[in-house]
């Protein structure tokens, strides 16, 4: 027995010490870690198929965002999914002719790496969005290593309130929205879950009671698209059917229906309206 606690104690010296080490070694290969509300969260450089470098954001060991690096680069989207979500962005901003002086209102629910916010900010000025991050050390992390700071003070989106950042609970965010939106979209989950009411009845009410009048609705639903692993984008078709007359998605890996993705969920009553 004695043998058996001194052998434990040894043990627990030698994991507390790695662990106590682990940021200085992630910081020699470059890696940076920080505590967040939902885990364990990394930021670490990487390259993309064609070698452009990109910034990459993964909490509890899920990637949830990346950025180019290059400066000419920086508020370009560097993630399939994003490019979907803001190509139906600006389709409604043409099609209802929206200007600076009578922009289009968009509510993005999860900051996350801010990619899609700082696209917006950058390439679509008449486009007022509202973003709402839940975790104030996400924000922290996209302002000083995901170049938000960056693309605030050059196009002066903050400043002429285009973009607003807001800290808090999306869904109470947009429980308590005073005026409809012409776009929301929902980027937030933890890991693999979702977060708020996204695949329930509740939460399809909810979207329709804060859109505008021929509105849409894009969601961020990660998993499968066919077999076990598909039931969370069943969930939220069923759910928002019985609200909105359209619904479609745009699925990540087309060619691969069974692996797991970023697929884009498109709900809305408008007629013509398409994700590509």
């Amino acid at each position: 027995m004695r043998e058996l606690l001194i052998f434990l104690a040894v043990l627990t010296v030698i994991c507390t010490a790695f662990l106590a080490a682990m940021p200085w070694l992630l910081r020699k290969r470059n890696v940076e870690m920080r505590r967040t509300r939902f885990g364990i969260t990394l930021v670490f450089d990487a390259a993309n198929e064609d070698g452009t470098p990109v910034r990459l954001l993964n909490v509890n060991g899920t990637f949830q965002s990346g950025c180019y690096v290059p400066e000419d680069l920086r508020f370009e989207l560097a993630c399939e999914y994003h490019r979907v979500m803001a190509g139906a962005i600006e389709r409604m901003v043409s099609a209802r002719g929206a200007t600076p002086e009578r922009p289009l209102r968009v509510m993005v629910m999860g900051g996350g790496g801010y990619s899609l916010p700082k696209y917006l900010a950058a390439f679509v000025p008449a486009a007022h969005v509202d973003v709402v991050e839940i975790d104030p050390a996400i924000t922290s992390l996209a302002r000083e290593r995901f170049f938000l700071d960056e693309c605030l003070e050059k196009t002066g989106a903050e400043r002429d309130g285009r973009l607003r950042l807001v800290n808090g609970d999306a869904w109470e965010e947009l429980r308590a929205a005073a005026e409809p939106y012409d776009v929301i979209v929902n980027d937030a989950f933890s890991g693999n879950r979702p977060l708020g009411p996204l695949t329930s009845e509740e939460g399809a009410r909810t979207v329709r009671a804060h859109l505008a009048d021929g509105g849409i609705y894009l969601a961020n639903v990660r998993c499968a698209c066919e077999g076990r692993r598909a039931r969370p984008l069943r969930e939220v078709e069923e759910a928002f059917g019985r609200e909105f007359s359209h619904v479609s998605y745009e699925p990540e890996w087309a060619d691969e229906p069974a692996k797991p993705g970023n697929n884009v969920l498109l709900a809305t009553d408008a007629e013509g309206v398409r994700l590509r």
